[in-house]
């Protein structure tokens, strides 16, 4: 916690002259009623409104100590810093065909595909990260940021259907090279997740693969969806859903070659224990230092100390018209 009006604090010394003159006052006061002898007043015990004869006092210490923290604004902390953190640059190149909506994999191949995503983001939290989608062609969801939690936001609303159906590979990969050929970071890195074959695109992944090399990028590529038939979801037209067999036709030679030529890997997401391969990797890979602004908001936090010396004034009120009232 901070203070934006510091100074104030001073004025706590000023308390020290007052509890002094309190205790010497009390000293010099002179009692109420003097007899010559205690002696009759021996055996009387104490009543409780001797413990509490000081506690109008305290209550007004605090009251004064409180009134000057609101004062002195007490504030959390928010500023702008800068810092450095050490991470890579990553692009994430994600499948959006219809395709995706096959359920081999549970729910389906595309919110399978956004777990992995989302894990692989939270596991890398000094990276600068971005999302490129593709179908029919291609898109930049998210540029490169650190600021992980709108990334995680807008991976979480990818859904089907965004743009043109089909599967352009070579697109994805294209785009994602474009927001990641400029970059300073000493490695950099493409994470493709598809499901298909490429079937449309004025550019095919080998060649975009070749790009991706010619600027030090390497491609992993993911093929998501099991072997064999998988279930698709066909609606029917009057809300049912059919679900047909299809035939899983992940081009995994080309995949394989893409990942080849840019010294990536190739895996197959059928499981979690896969997608750790991916992060084992990319850890080997040369870290680079980033610089990053951060921003923390400011809040006033007077108003508890406020309370406080409102409840210490009132009390000590209540305390001497009451229990400690005096007769004149």
């Amino acid at each position: 916690m901070t203070f934006a009006n510091i100074g104030y604090l001073f004025l706590l010394l000023l308390l020290i002259p007052y509890i002094v003159w309190y205790v010497m006052k009390g000293r010099k006061a002179d009692a109420s009623l003097q007899v010559s002898d205690m002696q009759a007043y021996a055996s009387k015990a104490s009543s409780y409104k001797n413990y509490l004869i000081h506690a109008p006092f305290v209550l007004r210490v605090v009251a004064i100590i409180m009134v000057i923290l609101v004062l002195a604004r007490p504030q959390t902390t928010d500023n702008w810093q800068n810092s450095e953190i050490e991470g890579i640059d990553i692009m994430l190149a994600l499948d959006v065909s219809t395709s995706m909506l096959a359920e081999d994999l549970k729910p389906n191949r595309l919110e399978a595909a956004k777990e992995v995503a989302a894990e692989f983001v939270n596991g890398r939290p000094n990276d600068n990260i971005g999302i490129t989608l593709f179908a029919g062609e291609s898109f930049t969801q998210c540029p490169l940021t650190v600021d992980h939690a709108v990334l995680l936001n807008l991976i979480k609303n990818v859904q089907c259907g965004l743009i043109e159906d089909g599967t352009a590979v070579g697109m994805g990969i294209a785009n994602a090279v474009s927001r990641l050929k400029d970059s300073k970071a000493k490695s950099k890195v493409i994470i493709l997740l598809t499901d298909g074959t490429n079937n449309r695109g004025d550019i095919s992944p080998l060649t975009a693969a070749e790009i991706a090399k010619s600027f030090g990028i390497r491609v992993y590529t993911i093929g998501v969806g099991t072997n064999g038939v998988a279930p698709y979801p066909y609606p029917m037209g009057n809300g049912t859903v059919r679900y047909v067999n299809l035939p899983v036709e992940i081009d995994e030679n080309t995949l394989t070659q893409i990942a080849g030529i840019t010294d990536g890997n190739y895996f197959r997401a059928t499981s979690n224990s896969k997608l750790k391969e991916v992060y084992e990797e990319i850890d080997k890979l040369e870290k680079t230092k980033l610089n990053v602004k951060e921003f923390s908001r400011r809040e006033e936090e007077f108003r508890v100390f406020a309370l406080v010396a409102l409840m210490c004034v009132l009390l000590e009120v209540l305390l001497r018209n009451t229990l400690l009232k005096k007769i004149p």
